[in-house]
């Protein structure tokens, strides 16, 4: 019952979301509870590639009523990302199961406890567009369901509410990057060609494809050091294409780092060894 409901209330969020007058309030059934301190991936981006799935750990405070029971059940409460308002919602992603809250206050009238989730995005399920890469807001919610079943007689009834703007999070497109020199070995002297190239994930084609017009760096580390140095900074080509040349000095790693964006997640690309003779 927990994962249905859960997934059945967000179902509803998303398809009422647009629905909804901009003056409209809150049920008087609806408890009020105050989600605080909110964190999201421990405050990193979430970084999603094509057919991974990503455990997004959250964590927060929850406070409640103290007649308000949430048995994780047919009542629960809990926090989703969405984007990119509540009443013009795109997407949503929410926890599977009820989160785990650990009493810490109590008064005559509330009860406050420290939560944990955790949210599993699948970029197949969860992940559609470009416009699914960049800033989602953080929104708390409660849900309940309710019903009687007999052999003569089924009723249910469900409803949601969800406290917008409560944070933020970053959800990033993964990104690769490769590097290859040759010709090798070469002697001293002579010109490397370093090729390679950057890709990232599209949710949409569920397929990494070349990014190109991307800024990479070409670093350098010597046979026996430990730290790699900037040689030269290139754009990426067509298909993401990555290439420039070196005059050989001494045996070593080549590889090419991107920094990212706003929407694709940094890249590293394996250090690939040339000897110099």
């Amino acid at each position: 019952m927990r994962k249905l409901a859960i997934g059945a209330a967000l179902s509803g969020a998303l398809a009422l979301a647009g629905a909804v007058a901009p003056a409209a309030s809150a049920a008087p059934s609806t408890p009020d509870l105050k989600f605080t301190g909110i964190k999201v991936n421990g405050g990193k981006a979430v970084v999603a590639g094509t057919t991974a799935k990503v455990t997004v750990p959250v964590t927060y405070t929850l406070t409640r009523p103290a007649d308000v029971t949430l048995n994780g059940d047919s009542s629960f409460a809990g926090v989703i990302l969405y984007r990119p308002t509540l009443k013009s919602m795109d997407n949503a992603v929410g926890p599977d199961d009820a989160p785990a809250c650990t009493t810490t206050a109590t008064t005559a009238t509330t009860v406050t406890a420290s939560c944990s989730e955790k949210i599993v995005v699948d970029p197949r399920r969860d992940l559609f567009e470009a416009a699914d890469a960049g800033t989602w807001k953080a929104g708390g919610f409660y849900s309940y369901v309710d019903g009687s079943v007999s052999d003569d007689f089924l009723s249910t009834s469900s409803g949601t509410a969800i406290w917008g703007n409560l944070g933020t999070a970053k959800v990033l497109r993964a990104a690769r990057a490769t590097a290859d020199a040759s010709p090798e070995p070469v002697v001293k002297g002579r010109t490397i060609t370093v090729k390679g190239k950057l890709t990232r994930a599209e949710w949409d084609a569920s397929a990494y494809k070349g990014y190109q017009g991307q800024k990479a760096v070409l670093q350098f580390r010597p046979e026996g050091g430990t730290a790699y140095t900037n040689v030269k900074g290139i754009t990426s080509g067509t298909g993401g294409a990555l290439s420039t040349t070196v005059k050989a000095s001494k045996s070593g790693y080549y590889r090419y780092v991107f920094a990212g964006t706003a929407t694709t997640a940094p890249a590293t690309a394996t250090g690939d060894f040339i000897k110099v003779k």
